[in-house]
């Protein structure tokens, strides 16, 4: 019954994201922006769904299970504070420059903003680095599902290549409007299965004070906070929720909007969709210790799925590992689909790549262009995905360190009249040159803090790439007031 399920599922998912090509207008814009027609609900279900990923389930349940619900205060408790301020802040200038300038894409803005097309290329280019990391949670954990709740009949790679197959099919034939459709019933199914799911299982325990005071027998250590994570580490572990100030697949959202006012939804909602996705994860990969100890390192990624194929009869297991392939959809199709709109849109139109090279360069070359990018990136990721065996929950937390390190580049740009492209290359520069350094070390020591204080690399390297934009901008000219004028009023 499990298999039937999950292609029924994957079947739905297909068809929403095709009937939305009905929809379509022919049109770049309306491809990757959906014409910026996006209301306030459907915006909520877009970007919470986006950014919720098998980071946020398969991750955070593994990562629960190694050092208890103290993961819970690292990631979801700033996130549900830092994540409606930044959109607050951030998004309806965003969006109102978008519907004055006509941006499509992050890169754009940036090289608008500061003049310059080499600081807009290599945008694109530390875009596509950092946010494979990102994909890469994505296609594993669709693997991890469909392998671990078969029981290993399913090979990995089979459901990595089922899923990656499916968001290829749904994105390059619905383009933004079909990806925020499927979004949207998706963030729906698993934060809705996700909450049977807890239920599900802690009633097996008879309730969830009798499954506590189990794991407080058996693992009392997991339900404390001082033995597995330090103040420190608390404290600097908010500054990496900023990274949503510079995913491309947010901007991309933020710019869908039909008008400014649909971001009030968001930022209300926020903390709310938080709690009802993060809480039944961390609880439940706490509980895991006791069913399936001595899980070590990447091995917890499948704990999860390990108990939703021990708890839940054949059919809602199922229906719960179609939730957990809804959370993992629902990222990867924005992801992918907002750097094919950066390549369309800054590499191939800018440079003008398919008039060089067929002597035209339409608007269905365009999205053409684009869907070959998606092939291509998800083929890429695919097979690295494949090679590739480490925590998904610290794979994100490298992802989202390096978009938080450029975080201060949009900052200024919206904020600070005085910043320059200098500015700019110089924290481009610093971020990159620590996050590579602080990588190293934590790849040669897992768990790696700041002279084992407990302060995240994050930090540091936000802190820097802060004070490179500053010196950067002070010691060039500042932009003249003509150009100003058109970000400022």
């Amino acid at each position: 019954m499990i298999l039937p399920i999950i292609f029924a599922y994957l079947a739905v998912v297909f068809a929403i994201g095709a009937w939305s090509h009905r929809l379509f207008r022919g049109t770049g814009e309306d491809f990757f922006l959906a014409s910026r027609t996006i209301g306030p609900f459907l915006l909520l279900m877009s970007i919470f769904g986006t950014h919720m990923t098998a980071f946020s389930l398969l991750g955070a349940s593994g990562e629960a299970y190694h050092r208890g619900i103290g993961v819970f205060a690292l990631m979801a408790s700033s996130s549900a504070l830092v994540v409606p301020l930044a959109i607050l802040l951030l998004a309806p200038k965003i969006w109102e420059l978008g519907q004055r300038h006509g941006y499509l894409t992050q890169v754009e803005f940036f090289r608008d903003r500061w003049r310059s097309s080499r600081l807009g290329l290599l945008l694109f280019g530390v875009m596509v680095a950092l946010l494979v990391p990102y994909l890469l949670i994505g296609i594993k954990g669709g693997g991890i599902t469909l392998s671990v709740i078969t029981g290993n009949g399913v090979p990995e790679w089979v459901g990595s290549a089922l899923m990656t197959l499916v968001v290829f099919g749904y994105v390059t034939v619905g383009g933004l409007r079909g990806t925020a459709w499927v979004n949207a019933f998706q963030t729906l199914v698993f934060m809705t299965l996700g909450a049977v799911t807890f239920v599900l299982i802690t009633r097996t325990f008879g309730g969830l004070g009798p499954a506590m005071e189990k794991v407080a027998r058996t693992s009392p250590d997991l339900l404390a906070w001082g033995p597995h994570v330090r103040p420190l580490e608390l404290a600097t572990y908010a500054a990496i929720p900023l990274s949503v100030a510079m995913f491309p697949h947010i901007f991309m959202h933020w710019l869908t909007a039909k008008q400014a006012s649909s971001f009030r939804l968001p930022v209300i909602a926020y903390p709310v969709c938080i709690a009802i996705v993060w809480l039944p994860s961390v609880v439940l990969g706490v509980l895991g210790s006791i069913d399936f100890p001595g899980l070590a390192g990447p091995a917890a990624n499948n704990v999860l799925v390990e108990m939703i194929g021990l708890y839940a009869p054949g059919a809602m297991a199922g229906l719960l590992a179609a939730g957990v392939f809804a959370a993992v959809m629902s990222s990867l199709d924005s992801q992918v689909l907002s750097l094919s709109t950066m390549f369309t849109r800054d590499v191939v139109q800018h440079y003008q790549l398919l008039k060089r090279l067929f002597g035209e360069q339409s608007e269905r070359a365009t999205v053409l262009a684009g869907r070959v990018f998606v092939a291509g990136i998800l083929a890429a990721t695919l097979a690295l995905a494949l090679s590739v065996d480490r925590s998904l929950f610290k794979l994100g937390v490298w992802s989202f360190t390096g978009f938080t390190a450029l975080a201060p580049l949009i900052v200024a740009a919206l904020y600070w009249k005085r910043s320059t492209r200098v500015g700019a290359y110089a924290a481009i520069a610093t971020a990159g040159v620590l996050w590579v350094h602080f990588f190293r070390l934590g790849m040669q020591h897992p768990g790696y803090t700041l002279f084992d204080s407990g302060v995240m690399p994050v930090a540091v390297i936000l802190a820097a790439s802060s004070l490179a934009m500053v010196i950067g901008s002070l010691v060039t000219e500042p932009p003249d007031a003509e150009h100003l004028s058109r970000f400022f009023e």
